[in-house]
């Protein structure tokens, strides 16, 4: 996954589009939700993270668009320039399914869960690992992917927040 991932950034960088035809064979087949981070390997700093929530096409597919998304698209950094790349290291999270969360705090397993937090229109998101790179507790975690959605700090304990958790399959950084 991370060499199908490696693979299309590249192209991405050299074409400015996701590569059109990227490897569809094994895992790479089934359809599948997927973000592409992008850290710069001398300071860990991120400098794209994109994703797919729905699993609506092959894995090999999604990546590519992801790919190409983190390093062009993400609206908090400039493009990506070619010559960054081999400084970049590329981190791959295949999510699971999504579910509501009942009683966010107590469900919540830090490092293991990515969490969503939607409410009146806004929602943010978060991987699994954002967690423990940042040190998080739970309630830090769930106030963090609040603030991501431009919601205050404790927005999670609106009756009328949807609070959803995922686990992810993390693959890398390479």
């Amino acid at each position: 996954m991370l060499a199908c991932a490696r693979a299309c950034l590249r192209v991405a960088l050299r074409t400015g589009a996701p590569d059109p035809s990227p490897p569809a064979d094994g895992p790479l087949g089934r359809p599948a939700a997927a973000f592409v981070t992008l850290r710069r390997r001398s300071d860990g700093a991120l400098r794209g993270c994109i994703g797919r929530l729905v699993p609506a096409a092959p894995l090999g597919a999604t990546l590519a668009a992801m790919a190409a998304a983190a390093a062009l698209e993400d609206p908090r950094f400039p493009p990506v320039r070619e010559e960054e790349e081999p400084a970049l290291s590329l981190e791959v999270s295949v999510l699971g399914p999504f579910a509501a969360a009942g009683d966010p705090e107590r469900e919540l397993r830090v490092g293991v869960h990515g969490l969503r937090v939607d409410l009146r229109g806004r929602s943010g998101l978060l991987l699994p690992q954002v967690a423990a790179e940042h040190g998080l507790d739970g309630p830090a975690f769930l106030d963090a992917a609040c603030r991501k959605a431009g919601l205050p700090p404790g927005a999670w304990r609106d009756p009328s927040a949807r609070v959803e958790l995922f686990t992810a399959e993390v693959i890398g950084p390479d």
